[in-house]
């Protein structure tokens, strides 16, 4: 079985990063990065099912069909997630600490089997790395205290 581990520290208090991850608002602005998905229907409640919508590409409509499976505000987010054309289910996890004077964030997407589940998990991580690399820092850096997009954050112009 193939497997996604990412972990990356974050100078930024558990709530904001949590912020950043959950709120709908946000996650398309550190998505961006990679496929741009966007949430539709999604909130922090255990047995919401949602979509995520990204830019189609060949052979590939876009759509994600996700349910919350587990949440622990603000230090876990746990979700299936499946192609709309069917396949394999998997899960993604997002599990956030406490770490010096900042957020540890782990992402883990689990569930990937045989040769095409190895294959997309090689893919996958590689979007997902620059998302944690590039997006969420940028979207974190421009988040005032309280956790909100600050105005004449670039950023602003983006939202949905």
């Amino acid at each position: 079985m193939s497997a996604i581990h990412i972990v990356r520290d974050y100078p930024h208090p558990p709530r904001k990063v949590w912020r950043a991850v959950t709120d709908p608002e946000l996650i398309p602005l550190w998505t961006a990065t990679g496929a741009g998905a966007r949430p539709e229907g999604f909130a922090t409640t255990v047995g919401t099912t949602f979509t995520f919508v990204a830019k189609p590409r060949p052979g590939w409509s876009g759509v994600v069909v996700c349910e919350v499976l587990e949440v622990r505000e603000p230090s876990l987010l746990r979700y299936s997630w499946q192609d709309e054309s069917g396949g394999e289910v998997t899960q993604v996890a997002y599990r956030l600490e406490p770490h010096g004077s900042g957020t540890r964030f782990s992402y883990d997407h689990t569930g990937f089997t045989g040769a095409g589940g190895f294959f997309m998990a090689k893919i996958l991580g590689i979007v997902r790395t620059t998302m944690l690399t590039k997006g969420l820092p940028a979207v974190l850096n421009d988040l005032d205290g309280q956790g909100d997009l600050r105005p004449e954050s670039p950023l602003s112009a983006k939202r949905p």
